[in-house]
């Protein structure tokens, strides 16, 4: 952002629709976490809404159906490339352990996104 708002380089858009993964081990600004694997889960698309403030959060719920048995402790997001880019990540509120076959669901608004 800094680049483009200095005139420097030309930045690419990422693919949309944007992805939401779940993981079991928090990444790094260096290295993507420990995605969640097995069952039926599958990263989610993201509806956001318009930035406000800086921030933006999900309009509508993510749902990731026939989970298989873990214990969540965050989110990446990720755009659909072919090979897709990391654009954000962070920790959740509370870790989220999930039973073979559960459903987890991020309600809309709960997942905010922010620059600071």
């Amino acid at each position: 952002m800094l680049d483009w708002i200095n005139g420097v380089g030309t930045p690419t858009r990422p693919t949309t629709p944007l992805k939401v993964a779940l993981v079991t081990a928090a990444g790094s600004d260096s290295a993507a976490g420990t995605e969640v694997a097995g069952g039926s889960y599958a990263r989610q698309s993201l509806a956001g809404a318009a930035s406000v403030s800086g921030a933006t959060a999900n309009s509508a719920d993510v749902v990731f159906t026939g989970m298989p048995a873990a214990t969540v402790v965050g989110v990446e997001i990720w755009d659909s490339a072919g090979s897709p880019v990391r654009l954000w990540y962070g920790p959740l509120a509370a870790s989220r352990t999930v039973a073979a076959g559960d459903e987890l669901r991020i309600t809309a608004a709960a997942l905010t996104l922010a620059l600071s």
